[in-house]
């Protein structure tokens, strides 16, 4: 329809040549720089927390406090005395929870709106926030109150970007090799994680509120671009539906005897919420997800945080050895998708993941100080195997169930199934951060309990994910070994 054409797509050299491949590609990396952005935007506030409070003898030579003043005289009000680390824990959980209330209503408005006007619009919304963050620390502000409006705000914003672009790559790509481009793709989350944490600590040694206009410029900037040159769906530029006629891949997960969620009539009306629950696998995998996604944002805005409490590296060492995680989670992400591909059993190589991440979480708490190599490999390791199980489950799981052939090839329940999915599991990132804070503060031992606490939600994300590695490993077994596709 040349009315969705994109004024920026209007003004390029007309392509007439491998259309449709050439647009899927720009698709893909046009989002993958998107939802980078995203992360890029909320990741400031795990590197900044370290010098909003902080060890003040450490900041002047020789450890002496300034004549007149006291042991937290470098902080910054109201994050200078022992609450500290629970108010920044109100930061993150403002923000978190936000975000998880916007991704229910998000899924179910971007159904119902150009995804291009409702991704663009979300983007110069959260740069706008995210400067706003910063801007407190020019013009002085020590109000608690404020911070936590505007994450509140900004988390509500960002829940604009996962529907969205998950949709958009979904509409373009049909299901054949789904895990693995989704898995690369989805690698777009660690590396906004890094550079969500290289470029704020440039910046936050000396003045911290440029670790956050400078990512809001940049989200901002590319939601400009997505408002020019985005083509959310083949048919805005005549170009062929790769999911027309796609069999499903989730077989192992749907029960032989289902039905039809939708009749005739609504097979081209965007779905309720209630409908999308019913689609089998949603409501386990969005269980699980709660789980997989508090151990993976704990790690989001607590990690520095940690190492610089539990190691004699400093704030900007800290955010950079942090990264390293994310760099485990870039590997995991596409091993994942590789395996649940070649298998065809999404349930059981997150279950196996899982499984893997819990003793390894207990390990780098344990021997993470012991030197820089070591925590080096580990959090590799634990990047890999945490993130692994929840990049598939917010990819290649949910645009599967979200084409599921239940919903008769119904192409709007892309969004609304991805928002439950991730929105569930957006409140337990709400949690994780939010009990980090009270636990790290809580004794001694805090720093522990709180890996004990991770170590529990990865049990729990297993034990969810029971029943359909059971039914997976049921149908493998019936089928001689043989990896099958539903009809």
């Amino acid at each position: 329809m040349a009315a969705s054409i994109p004024l920026g797509i209007k003004l390029l050299p007309s392509i007439n040549v491998n259309r449709s491949t050439s647009y899927r590609i720009f698709v893909l990396i046009f989002t993958f720089f998107c939802y980078a952005s995203y992360h890029l935007s909320r990741k400031p506030i795990s590197v900044v927390k370290n010098v909003l409070h902080q060890n003040c003898s450490e900041v002047t030579p020789h450890g002496k406090i300034p004549v007149g003043e006291n042991d937290t005289w470098c902080d910054w009000a109201p994050f200078d005395d022992n609450s500290a680390n629970s108010l920044l824990g109100y930061l993150d959980v403002s923000f978190l929870f936000a975000y998880a209330v916007g991704m229910f209503i998000s899924g179910h408005v971007a159904e119902r709106i150009p995804l291009r006007y409702f991704l663009s619009s979300g983007m110069i919304m959260s740069g706008l926030l995210c400067a706003l963050f910063g801007m407190g620390y020019f013009w002085n502000i020590h109000a608690l109150a404020f911070y936590i409006c505007v994450q509140i705000a900004s988390g509500f914003f960002q829940s604009t970007g996962w529907p969205a672009v998950v949709a958009c790559v979904g509409n373009w790509y049909g299901k054949g090799r789904r895990g693995l481009i989704m898995g690369i793709w989805n690698s777009h989350t660690s590396v906004g994680n890094i550079l969500g944490a290289v470029i704020p600590a440039i910046f936050v040694k000396t003045a911290w509120g440029w670790s956050f206009i400078v990512p809001g410029m940049i989200i901002g900037g590319l939601g400009i671009l997505v408002f020019l040159f985005l083509v959310p769906h083949p048919s805005d530029v005549n170009c062929d539906d790769p999911n027309q006629d796609a069999k499903p891949l989730l077989s192992k997960v749907s029960d032989n005897n289902e039905e039809s969620l939708l009749t005739s009539g609504e097979k081209h009306q965007a779905i309720s919420l209630i409908r999308a629950l019913k689609i089998p696998g949603v409501i386990e995998f969005s269980l699980c997800l709660f789980f997989a996604k508090l151990v993976s944002y704990t790690f989001l805005f607590w990690l520095p945080k940690y190492i610089e409490n539990t190691t004699p590296y400093g704030a900007t060492k800290s955010a950079d050895l942090s990264t390293l995680f994310d760099v485990g989670g870039i590997i995991g992400g596409i091993l994942a998708g590789v395996i649940s591909d070649h298998s065809g059993a999404r349930a059981s190589t997150c279950f196996i993941m899982l499984a893997a991440a819990a003793p390894m979480l207990y390990i780098y708490n344990v021997f993470g100080d012991v030197s820089y190599g070591a925590s080096v490999v580990q959090l590799l390791c634990c990047g890999l195997l945490v993130n692994g199980p929840y990049a598939l489950i917010t990819t290649a799981v949910s645009a599967d169930l979200g084409t599921h052939k239940s919903l008769m090839g119904n192409a709007r329940a892309l969004a609304t199934v991805t928002a439950i999915i991730d929105g569930t599991g957006s409140i337990g990132a709400a949690l994780g951060p939010l009990a980090t804070g009270w636990i790290s503060a809580s004794s001694s031992d805090g720093w522990q309990d709180v890996f004990y606490m991770l170590i529990g939600a990865n049990v729990c994300a297993m034990i969810l994910l029971s029943r359909l590695v059971y039914k997976e490993i049921r149908s493998f077994r019936c089928f001689g070994g043989q990896r099958i596709h539903s009809s």
